[in-house]
């Protein structure tokens, strides 16, 4: 009985009342990619990509997302070590736990593509319009050219 009164508070410090309503948890889908350079405020639109995140109401979430463009071998068979480290270079994977308050979320990553990120915390700054998501991430160096960005994604739930 212990356990379980531990367990329900934990549950509603991790999900703060009124943050979170059964309208937020499912399946959102990637409809577009901005970045925004810190040092120049130049945005740069990134091309198309897939990709769908998903938040449990057991605190769980899994995104996968991949570049529009990635590249395709004629076969498994004939894949070059090259073309899979293309591959791997041009999706983003992972999963964990999550806090949402509402105005900001933070993934507490488990498992993920690049081990990096494995035992991190990503922050991102949220705005809710109707179905739809728009993430903003911290300042970071883009993997493209390793300058000071922020980026913006926007999703759509899934229905």
């Amino acid at each position: 009985m212990r356990r379980a009164v531990i367990a329900l508070a934990a549950m509603a410090l991790s999900f703060p009342a009124g943050a979170i309503d059964d309208e937020f948890y499912g399946t959102y889908q990637l409809i577009s990619r901005t970045r925004t350079v810190v040092d120049t405020g130049q945005v740069i639109v990134l091309p198309k990509d897939h990709g769908f995140i998903t938040y449990g109401k057991d605190g769980r979430m899994m995104v996968i997302s991949v570049r529009g463009n990635r590249p395709k071998a004629e076969n498994i068979e004939k894949m070059s070590d090259q073309q899979r480290a293309a591959l791997h270079a041009s999706m983003t994977a992972y999963g964990g736990t999550y806090k949402f308050d509402g105005k900001t979320i933070e993934h507490h990553i488990d498992i993920s593509w690049n081990e990096v990120w494995t035992g991190t915390k990503q922050v991102r700054n949220v705005k809710r319009d109707g179905n739809r998501l728009t993430y903003t991430t911290r300042p970071a160096p883009s993997p493209d050219d390793g300058k000071m960005s922020v980026s913006t994604l926007v999703w759509e739930k899934v229905k």
